[in-house]
């Protein structure tokens, strides 16, 4: 046998990623409400929610996820600079194997309930006020009041109860040595759509004792094989967002899959394409697979958000490119990357920012943070809300949720977090004097460290970026998806002459004449894909013989 060849240049893997714009998220839910009817909407998800909307301040969902201390997620760096994972070794979590005490409870999450409606309509007449009483969906059994559900810190809602159980606000107030009064939040209050990070270093899939936990390669979507899951839940305990749920229908653990069917046909996520903000961004990120571990086991949590910066490559370097086509990914995929609004907002105009990076997952969905409280907070004081000056020196002296934010985005880094809200601020003020006066100051640009280009182009980008703009789904995945639908033989290839399905037989209604099926994934809703009817036979019209 010949020798090996020796593999030159760097490895190369591709990462379709998501960034989320908070200022533009107004709490609508309507991502969730179609997540959960698309992929949640069956027997044991009652109280799945694998894209959900968080108001912060807030205990979040399910409550206290962010308490590390408590529920075991994510990794830990060990004095010797190695990672290991918080929920314990191979052998202790073969110990917990079947008495987990890291797992939520239902009182955690919530206990899914329905009404009695058919009580409520079928009641007979009476002089009483017939009611519909709130049943558990687990049980079946009539509950006698409900005390949590999914969305409980709803827009601050019981925050002067629950508010102070906010893991960030307890940190916070461990750390400053000082209280953190609820007067903050009437000034401060902002949304934070979830869903699974699909991480670079996922600590459900080193967890998993089946191996049914893996990472796409192609694409870096995070999956559950329902085949190979046994049930141990040990990747629900190790994930520290909590975004792997235990179907108690199925015996399975399910998760958000970056709706890889629609990213395989080209197109973006159902909470993407459903959002009412337009606050969603989806773009393929190339990166250093053999950076990720170093990156990850840096001795200061502060350092994860520039150590994870590094692990991603630029897609216009000649030798990028050339490492990457060696790494077989495709030219679509590459010039993909390199349109990529993803790419943009996080390495160029670093103004996205990952959440809770000292989990050391190395966390793939991203986030702008919010600009709008401090503006709002201006403007109440009788200022000018977009004066660059003005704003300049309110997110100097608004600390505590320059802080806050840090302590969810940066490991506690209220540099980083100063240096994005200040492009945003600017952005504001140098795009008020182009659409008011006509005026470029480039001196606006300048001292954030953009130029008036950039910032144009930011703008663009963030307040009237058009759809294909903010979704830049490889075009591979889509030619992909379509020899499949070429190549897949329908029912009945092969069958007896005669035969329904038979060669020469066209009478499969779901067949285009080729013996393939029609892929409704790739239909856009307009026309009448072909093949999808049978055709029409002369003669005969609907519903029977002329």
């Amino acid at each position: 046998m010949a020798p090996r060849k020796a593999r030159t240049g760097r490895r190369v893997m591709a990462q379709v990623a998501m960034v989320m714009n908070l200022d533009k998220c107004i709490g609508c839910h309507t991502c969730s409400v179609t997540c959960k009817q698309v992929w949640s909407n069956r027997e044991g998800t009652e109280y799945v929610w694998f894209n959900n909307v968080e108001t912060r301040p807030g205990q979040g969902y399910p409550r206290t996820y962010e308490d590390q201390e408590r529920w075991k997620g994510g990794w830990e760096r060990t004095r010797q600079g190695r990672l290991r994972l918080r929920s314990g070794s191979r052998a202790g979590r073969l110990g917990k194997l079947f008495a987990n005490p890291d797992l939520p409870g239902v009182e955690d999450y919530y206990e899914p309930w329905t009404y009695e409606y058919k009580q409520l309509l079928d009641a007979p007449a009476g002089d009483d006020m017939p009611t519909a009483r709130p049943v558990s969906q687990l049980t079946g059994e009539p509950m006698d009041t409900i005390t949590w559900g999914p969305n409980w810190d709803d827009d601050l809602g019981g925050a002067s109860e629950h508010g102070d159980k906010d893991p960030v606000i307890a940190k916070l107030r461990r750390e400053l040595g000082t209280k953190v009064r609820f007067e903050f939040e009437q000034s401060f209050m902002f949304y934070l759509p979830r869903i699974c990070e699909h991480c670079l270093n996922p600590a459900c899939v080193a967890a998993c004792p089946s191996g049914a936990m893996y990472k796409r390669e192609e694409d870096g979507i995070v999956l559950v094989g329902q085949d190979q899951c046994r049930g141990w839940r040990m990747c629900v305990s190790s994930c520290p967002y909590k975004k792997v749920y235990f179907n108690h229908a199925t015996g399975k653990a399910e998760k958000c899959t970056f709706c890889y069917p629609r990213i395989e046909a080209g197109q973006p996520t159902v909470c993407s394409e459903t959002c009412v903000g337009r606050m969603r961004y989806l773009g393929v990120m190339l990166y250093d697979p053999d950076k990720v571990l170093a990156a990850a086991s840096v001795a200061d949590d502060r350092d994860l958000y520039p150590a994870q910066l590094d692990v991603f490559l630029d897609p216009h370097d000649p030798d990028v490119v050339r490492d990457a086509a060696a790494s077989g990914i495709a030219p679509d995929w590459i010039e993909a990357a390199r349109n990529s609004p993803v790419r943009k907002l996080i390495c160029e105009y670093q103004v996205a920012l990952p959440l809770h990076p000292e989990y050391r997952t190395m966390p793939m969905v991203w986030y702008i943070p919010p600009l709008s409280p401090v503006v709002d907070a201006l403007a109440g004081t009788g200022f000018d809300g977009e004066d660059a000056g003005n704003l300049f020196g309110a997110i100097e002296s608004l600390r505590i949720p320059v802080e806050y934010l840090a302590e969810l985005l940066t490991a506690g880094d209220t540099v980083a977090v100063d240096s994005v809200l200040r492009r945003l601020a600017a952005m504001r003020s140098y795009m008020r004097g182009v659409n008011l006066r006509d005026e470029r100051d480039a001196d606006i640009a300048g001292e954030v460290g953009l130029t008036a280009g950039q910032m144009e182009a930011m703008f663009r980008l963030l307040a009237i970026a058009k759809y294909e703009d903010r979704y830049v789904v490889p075009s591979a995945a889509r030619a992909d998806a379509q020899r499949l639908e070429d190549t897949y033989i329908g029912p009945g290839e092969g069958a007896p002459a005669g035969c329904e399905g038979a060669p020469g037989d066209t009478s499969d209604p779901v067949s285009d004449g080729r013996g393939a099926k029609v892929n409704l994934l790739n239909w856009d809703a307009n026309g009448r894909p072909d093949g999808l009817f049978p055709p029409r036979t002369p003669g005969r019209v609907s519903g029977g013989a002329v």
